[in-house]
């Protein structure tokens, strides 16, 4: 057992969770699903999905759910975790009754996983509601009506519900927690206590997550009873199958390099950028050119998102600009190409982006856009993911710079004006030094029949970079006192928020009933 494993044993023991070992530390043979544990009426609907072997998670924690045990499952987007709870769930369901309840980050994901559910537990005729923000209430009443076996539900519209009487947890038999990690990096730590407060304490939770964090581990500690810790990959783990490349370019120059991309590669592709501005602007800019292209951000209302999802997933429109949002949770196979517009702003983000290509065994690519003063950045992403990844220098880095410099820092070293000699007032570069309004002689200044404004700290008016000493620079009027107080008045702006979830009016409150399906 390795140093990390011996530690992370510990970390578990001591907070009452059994650990069990990753791939790396003992070798078994690949079983199918039929040796999971798995009913027969349910292996017969995997078989006509084409599914045999399970994926690595679903091969550790399916026969630990089906025992019905508390766990904690540890595997990166993509790897299967959306059947490594729904097969034990849907099998447990129709065996003991009662109700399960998933909880996802993102409408996206909450989406994803219902169609997935859906696949296969149609044939037994499963029921499910999805609660999830920016969807209309009356919808969700009237599937809440029906008694659904499964819930899949954000945080916030669930607590919603919660509040309204709308839906009781009484019944809840099994409780997922998707993708935790990231319930907890949006700030739902809250309303994931206050739900797994609710619901009932003779229950079996289960949570996937891509890292462990220790505010994890607080809530399994407190909320779970003996859970087995499953970890498949370790945090930063790529797929193999990704062709990984940085392009170390200038920031102005990164729509070019997109288009020559975009040119050499014939497949879908996904491009990553910082904000949902930047999303729309570029891919505004893809369209006038001529590509197919649609944008995906959180400013779209849900009927957009999906409309936007099923046009890419369907191949009517080649390439999907995107901010995070769609870096978990989107299952698009065939994804040839994904591109980091920008580098994310989290470095964990980064494993999350490129493994939206080379999923099912599939090949892909990842192309990341990079300046010259982002060399912490690139660093920090290949000490997380533990290898190299290839670049092609467009420019050099610039090696005048500390390693260790924030980028501001960076950025205001290289747009820095070049300083003067104190004597000769000659600058450092050799150009010829810039004549400010202020350098001019006294005798030129007062043949201008305007004066040129100067800041109360005798530095030169921002203009003066523009205009220079040009004819201009004397036609611009002095404001009188009135007029500076006036101009000089800032509006008071304000700064929109986006909520994680939307609400509508009050709604009945619901009565429960008994739930069960046979299997």
């Amino acid at each position: 057992m390795t140093l990390r494993n011996r530690v992370t044993y510990f970390y578990f023991m001591t907070n009452n969770i059994n650990p069990i070992k990753n791939d790396g530390d003992f070798q078994e043979s690949e079983p199918k699903f039929s040796d999971l544990g798995i009913s027969a009426s349910i292996l017969e609907v995997l078989k006509k999905l084409n599914l045999d072997k399970p994926t690595p998670i679903q091969r550790k924690t399916i026969p630990i759910a089906i025992a019905g045990q508390d766990l904690i499952g540890i595997a990166q987007t993509g790897t299967g975790k959306t059947f490594a709870f729904g097969i034990p769930m849907l099998q447990r369901l129709g065996t003991d009754k009662g109700q399960g309840l998933i909880i996802a980050p993102t409408r996206e994901l909450a989406l994803q996983i219902e169609e997935s559910l859906k696949k296969i537990g149609q044939p037994f005729g499963l029921r499910t509601a999805i609660l999830i923000g920016g969807e209309a209430i009356d919808k969700q009443l009237f599937q809440l009506r029906k008694k659904p076996h499964i819930m899949v539900a954000t945080p916030g519209r669930l607590i919603d519900h919660l509040k309204r009487k709308t839906v009781k947890l009484d019944d809840v038999k099994i409780l997922v927690l998707d993708e935790a990690d990231m319930m907890l990096d949006l700030g739902f730590a809250p309303q994931i206590k206050e739900i797994l407060g609710q619901a009932p304490r003779e229950r079996q939770t289960m949570i996937f997550s891509a890292t462990m964090p220790a505010t994890i581990v607080k809530i399994a500690a407190t909320y779970m009873k003996l859970p087995v810790s499953i970890e498949v990959a370790p945090p930063g783990t790529t797929a193999s199958q990704v062709d990984q490349e940085i392009f170390i370019i200038n920031g102005e120059e990164r729509l070019e390099h997109l288009l020559k991309v975009l040119a050499k590669y014939n497949g879908s592709v996904l491009v990553f950028l910082r904000t949902k501005h930047s999303v729309k602007a570029l891919t505004r800019k893809l369209q006038n050119l001529g590509h197919k292209a649609t944008e995906i951000h959180s400013n779209l209302s849900l009927n957009r998102r999906r409309a936007t999802l099923n046009d890419f997933k369907s191949g009517k429109e080649r390439i999907l600009v995107a901010t995070d949002v769609a870096a978990r949770g989107l299952d698009v196979n065939g994804i040839e190409l994904v591109v980091n517009y920008n580098l994310p702003d989290n470095t964990d983000d980064y494993v999350h982006r490129i493994g939206r290509t080379g999923r099912a065994g599939m090949t892909g690519k990842a192309i990341t856009f990079a300046t010259a003063d982002e060399q912490k950045e690139i660093r920090d992403i290949e000490k997380l993911i533990n290898k190299s990844i290839k670049r092609t220098e467009f420019v050099k880095f610039n090696a005048e710079l500390p390693g260790n410099a924030t980028n501001k820092q960076k950025r205001r070293f290289n747009n820095a004006a070049p300083a003067r000699n104190a004597q000769s007032g000659q600058r450092r570069d050799g150009r010829a030094p810039r004549r400010f309004n202020n350098d001019r002689a006294p005798q030129a200044r007062n043949q201008s029949s305007h004066a040129t404004p100067v800041r109360q700290n005798g530095q030169s008016d921002p203009l003066d970079k523009y205009l220079g000493s040009s004819p201009l620079a004397d036609r611009r009027p002095v404001r009188s006192a009135s007029q500076a107080a006036r101009h000089s008045h800032k509006k008071p702006g304000f700064k929109a928020t986006n909520s994680h979830e939307h609400s509508d009016q009050p709604a009945p409150s619901q009565t429960q009933n008994r739930f069960g399906f046979k299997i």
